[in-house]
């Protein structure tokens, strides 16, 4: 009789653990489905967050810098970057990029550089810290610098954006930084939105 007993005990423990062990194996499942749908939630509101940034800016991701005809897409720039960026470097380094920006601006502009030209390129719509950043490493910290790059500059640059290439294009940086330097703000707001905004 106390065998039978013992038996049963031993096997309502059995089913009992079973049980805790398939709760916690449910609860864990929920858990991670949570988290999935918490990270494709985040993940879509990224995604709509820079479409409404695309918007507010005036263009899609599709548009390219007007200086595009002269500048070869980013895919082109990587197979071709050993034959075009040798000859630009020797003639323009890459740390002092203020000496090139200043002769194109001083050329074409008053001597003196209009106000907003010094304003440093975290202004820019599309442009954040993190972009700013590996700018400042290649050399620009002013929409001044940004606006005085030439075009095969300007593809030497983005080829060295790493995580940012193809943004100086998609996002009109040049465009941009060039309306600044021209004190064109009517033309900045008409064509990106108020700046800061």
């Amino acid at each position: 009789m106390l065998t039978s007993a013992t038996a049963n005990a031993g096997a309502q423990t059995v089913t009992s653990i079973s049980f805790v062990l398939i709760a916690i194996g449910i609860v864990c499942a929920l858990a991670i489905i949570l988290w999935g749908a918490m990270r494709r939630r985040t993940k879509a509101h990224e995604v709509a967050e820079a479409e409404r940034h695309a918007a507010r800016a005036g263009h899609s991701p599709d548009i390219i810098d007007p200086d595009a005809p002269v500048v070869p897409p980013v895919a082109a720039v990587a197979v071709a970057e050993p034959k075009a960026v040798p000859a630009p470097t020797p003639a323009v380094p890459l740390a002092p990029a203020a000496p090139v920006a200043a002769p194109v601006v001083a050329a074409g502009d008053a001597p003196s550089l209009p106000r907003a030209a010094a304003l440093p390129v975290t202004v820019l719509k599309g442009l954040g810290p993190k972009a700013a950043a590996r700018l400042a490493e290649l050399g620009i910290t002013t929409v001044d610098q940004l606006a005085g790059l030439n075009a095969a500059r300007v593809a030497a640059i983005d080829a060295q954006m790493g995580s940012f290439v193809g943004r100086i294009g998609r996002d009109r940086w040049i465009e941009q930084a060039r309306l600044l330097a021209a004190d064109d703000m009517a033309g900045f707001e008409a064509a990106f939105g108020k700046l800061g905004g």
